[in-house]
């Protein structure tokens, strides 16, 4: 291997600020907060309801009183500890030590920018900012949880099983995009359940988009961690990250940002071929096929993260891949409606 000083050396701090620590006048339930989220849920749909039928059925955008839906947040946080005080449950009582990190800076840099996007894909579809708006606060919670979840089901569930106070720390790094992708899935079908002409393969191409771009600012945010990092390799591009080691290795977040980069580029080009309507599922089949597809790719570049798959012939990442993509291929196969343009009625 050449000598290290002939490779670039990476060792900018992460952090941006620190704050210290925040000390909890209380010890918060984990349990309470999940229970706070499902009577949210609940609650949010009642109140939807309840607005809708002021407009006498009619399908259009409505939003709930914002000072019920505040209450409604401080009940349901109210309700789900009080629960707890007799059942047991882990629990935390300081929150962090909180930091301004570079990851965290370029992970809302991914909502902002996907916000822009999405904004313009609904307006040329005749869909409205407050329909957008709703959604996007499906997407945001459903990829911090998906992400997290995912991360401790997929890659260390028996730390987590033990430590389950350390669910929540996400400010200890730890989330995984196959996870968020399941959790945006998931959003994005629980959000069509109300908008009854509003099919899941037509939201899923236009989320799509933004979602590519979005894993470029994400996969960046890995590299200032010097986290996701690839094998030991000598090829003239190889990075030496100095908080790991010094080794010249595959910057393979790197690869992956540009992955993301290339399927964005791909997905805007078919967008604009058929704008304001491609056919339906064709985008997202190809998400599907070619940002797993690559990622399958990269992960032989990629030092194992699942420790109890270190063996497996495949990593856990491109087993999570495989499904992924045979959707995509039979998206494209079987669902895809070439003969007519899609529609985007209210």
């Amino acid at each position: 291997m050449d000598p290290i000083s002939s490779y670039f050396v990476w060792d900018a701090d992460p952090i941006l600020v620190h704050l210290g620590t925040l000390h909890l006048p209380f010890t918060i339930s984990i349990y309470g907060l999940v229970a706070a989220v499902i009577l949210y849920i609940f609650g949010a749909n009642r109140l939807e309801k309840q607005a809708r039928q002021k407009t006498h059925g009619r399908q259009e955008a409505v939003e709930p009183d914002p000072l019920k839906m505040w209450a409604l947040v401080i009940g349901s946080f109210i309700i789900g500890q009080l629960i707890f005080l007799i059942i047991p449950s882990p629990g935390f009582s300081q929150i962090g030590p909180v930091e301004i990190r570079w990851y965290g800076l370029l992970f809302a840099s991914a909502f902002v920018t996907g916000y822009f996007i999405e904004k313009k894909l609904f307006l040329d579809s005749g869909r409205t900012v407050e329909e957008l708006e709703r959604l996007l606060t499906y997407v945001l919670i459903a990829t911090v949880i998906g992400a997290r979840l995912g991360h401790v089901i997929f890659y260390d569930l028996g730390y987590y099983l033990n430590n389950p106070g350390e669910i929540i720390a996400i400010w200890h790094g730890g989330l995984a995009s196959h996870g968020a992708a399941i959790g945006i899935l998931l959003a994005m079908w629980l959000y069509v359940q109300k908008k009854p002409k509003m099919s899941f393969l037509w939201l899923a191409d236009r989320v799509v988009i933004p979602v590519a771009i979005g894993g470029a600012f994400i996969r960046t945010g890995n590299f200032f961690n010097s986290e996701i990092i690839g094998r030991p390799t000598d090829l003239p591009w190889a990075v030496v990250f100095q908080r790991v080691d010094m080794l010249p290795r595959h910057p393979s977040m790197l690869y992956e940002a540009l992955l993301s980069v290339l399927v964005f580029a791909l997905l805007w080009v078919i967008y604009k071929k058929y704008a304001p309507n491609p056919p339906e599922g064709l985008i997202f089949g190809v998400f599907l096929i070619t940002l797993f597809t690559g990622r399958f790719l990269i992960e032989f570049t990629k030092v194992r993260q699942a420790a109890f798959a270190g063996n497996w012939e495949f990593s856990m990442g491109q087993i999570l891949s495989v499904p992924l993509v045979l959707a995509g291929i039979w998206i494209i196969w079987k669902k895809t409606d070439w003969s007519k343009p899609t529609t985007s009625e209210s």
